[in-house]
């Protein structure tokens, strides 16, 4: 996908984004973000790898300020950016959940204004919010990925603001997808980082290690797309390695 839009001269560029040429065919509104997604793949040595890119936001009650804010639409750009770089038709599955999850939508390059705030409310807003349980949402991704048929490894932004209630579920669900060709990039949001994350991080008993974890803290949009991009990615080369060797990807 990323090749598709290589079509200006590399002069437009600063020093520091000179090997990440200009984009065309990418709204106006997403240039910034797909050029610093670019950089982060890049630095990583991620230039030219596929995978589906897939969104996962918590719509506990304790997310409503992020959603108000415009934190969380920010986030969907900002993914949709990276998406821009990865997946070969820049399309995002976008899975919100509290205690259970709600149906797959796609944000894509002409589909991405406000849609956040439009699922948010035709969930019912504010009033509908639940709590935190994260295994139905990982198992909306795990089936999506599934039935769509990718050869693609599945690159999930898990963003949430808080451990869920299905701790252990939670626990034993990561161990099994370790074998299934899925990374699990958890985001969180707020003023403290969660404990719960940080363990999953280092959990044993996987085949591969498949998560990772960034902490965006209590103001997401505070932080530069390309401290966000680095923080999601950080552990992504690590697993394709990884899971090449253990013969979940070609």
């Amino acid at each position: 996908m990323f090749n598709r839009f290589r079509k200006q001269a590399e002069a437009e560029f600063s020093p520091v984004t000179a090997s990440v040429p200009p984009l065309t065919g990418v709204p106006s509104g997403l240039v910034s973000l797909t050029k610093a997604a670019a950089v982060s793949l890049e630095k990583r040595g991620l230039t030219g790898q596929r995978a589906a890119v897939y969104l996962v936001v918590d719509r506990s009650y304790s997310m409503k300020d992020y959603f108000a804010n415009g934190s969380v639409q920010h986030l969907a750009d900002q993914v949709l950016g990276l998406s821009a770089n990865l997946d070969d038709d820049s399309t995002v599955p976008l899975v919100m959940f509290d205690n259970r999850p709600y149906p797959v939508v796609e944000i894509s390059l002409d589909r991405y204004q406000g849609v956040v705030a439009d699922q948010h409310r035709m969930h019912g807003g504010e009033i509908s919010m639940g709590g935190t349980m994260y295994v139905p949402a990982m198992n909306a991704v795990i089936k999506h990925h599934h039935d769509s048929g990718a050869t693609d490894p599945a690159f999930v932004i898990f963003q949430t603001d808080g451990a869920p209630q299905d701790h252990d579920a939670t626990r034993l669900l990561l161990a099994q997808a370790s074998t299934k060709p899925i990374f699990w990039s958890f985001l969180g949001f707020g003023r403290n980082k969660v404990d719960f994350l940080q363990q999953l991080d280092k959990m044993r008993g996987r085949l591969v290690d498949n998560a990772s974890y960034f902490h965006a803290g209590a103001d997401p949009r505070g932080l530069t797309d390309a401290a966000v991009y680095d923080g999601i990615t950080q552990e992504f080369g690590t697993w394709l390695a990884a899971a090449r060797a253990k013969n979940l990807l070609p």
